[in-house]
């Protein structure tokens, strides 16, 4: 840091692991103007630049386009929330995606020690968890049921996560609808509360 408390280019960029040709492009776009210039016309960047830097690279992070973050910077109390809502939804869809794609190459490949190395929950190892576990197949359809009735839109995702593919998920769900009654309780072994959200 220089004697006046500022920063140069170089020195702000190796503090946050950054290039300076990145500094230099985030104030060609107004991103993070410095503070001032020197009398030779160099940047200097003041201790609240640096802090806002912080909070670019922070938000990169998280995987926020440059335009979001000069969004969020200008407005954080009323941008920061719904931005960061939309970009999780952005992630799950691609982590959607790319479980489709993990459950196709594991379907053409057909070897199950390769589903264990890429650590891919599929409705095979959840099957097989809870036989393990001593779950009958009466005990499992109990289970669609209950989960249907108390929590469709987390019924609905648990069978997202384990790969099962849409048409198959739409039988099940209304498998589920069509066997409840206003009477059904739990079996004494239901897991509803286990599968994660």
């Amino acid at each position: 840091m220089a004697h006046d408390d500022t920063y140069t280019v170089g020195r702000l960029a190796r503090r946050c692991g950054l290039s300076r040709s990145t500094l230099l492009y985030y104030d060609s776009i107004g991103l993070l103007r410095p503070s001032r210039r020197s009398q030779g016309d160099y940047r200097r960047y003041s201790q609240e630049d640096a802090r806002r830097l912080e909070q670019i690279c922070l938000y990169r992070q998280t995987g926020l386009s440059l335009a979001d973050i000069a969004k969020v910077l200008e407005a954080p109390d009323s941008r920061l929330a719904a931005t960061l809502e939309r970009r999780l939804e952005e992630l799950n869809q691609d982590i959607a995606r790319l479980r489709e794609q993990q459950r196709f190459i594991l379907g053409i490949l057909k070897n199950p020690a390769l589903g264990r190395k890429v650590g891919v929950m599929n409705r095979q190892t959840w099957v097989w968890l809870l036989t393990a576990s001593g779950f009958s197949p009466e005990d499992m359809r109990r289970w669609h049921l209950e989960f249907e009735r108390l929590a469709p839109d987390k019924h609905q995702q648990f069978m997202e996560f384990l790969c099962i593919p849409a048409e198959e998920i739409a039988q099940i769900r209304q498998m589920a609808q069509d066997q409840a009654t206003p009477a059904s309780r739990p079996g004494p072994r239901s897991p509803v509360s286990a599968p994660p959200a």
